[in-house]
């Protein structure tokens, strides 16, 4: 017993590889930027981008909703766009419903 309690202790002229605690910050720091350059940041970009759309809306725009359906803007409120998407045929949507607009065809 005595052998092995030897064993397992530290080296007698103090611990060898470094200061201790050192490895595992620097691998949470490596690991919160491999998040953040791959994660994060790319989402940023896209609500800077998806933004920007929606408060360039202009009557006349084409645009894709989330849902999938394709019209040209009729009207613009504060929080709402109506779309028509066929003629005469308008529905109310929300401004962050959204996702992309299109040359006209």
């Amino acid at each position: 017993m005595i052998s092995e309690a030897y064993a397992m202790a530290p080296p007698a002229g103090g611990q060898a590889g470094g200061a201790p605690g050192y490895e595992g910050i620097l691998m949470l720091v490596v690991m919160f930027a491999i998040f953040y350059f791959l994660l994060i940041r790319p989402q940023q970009k896209r609500a800077k981008q998806h933004k920007q759309l929606i408060e360039n809306l202009k009557v006349g725009d084409q645009v894709v909703t989330a849902g999938g359906l394709h019209g040209k803007v009729a009207a613009l409120q504060d929080t709402v766009v109506m779309v028509e998407v066929a003629a005469g045929v308008k529905i109310k949507i929300s401004r962050s419903s959204i996702v992309a607009t299109r040359q006209e065809q």
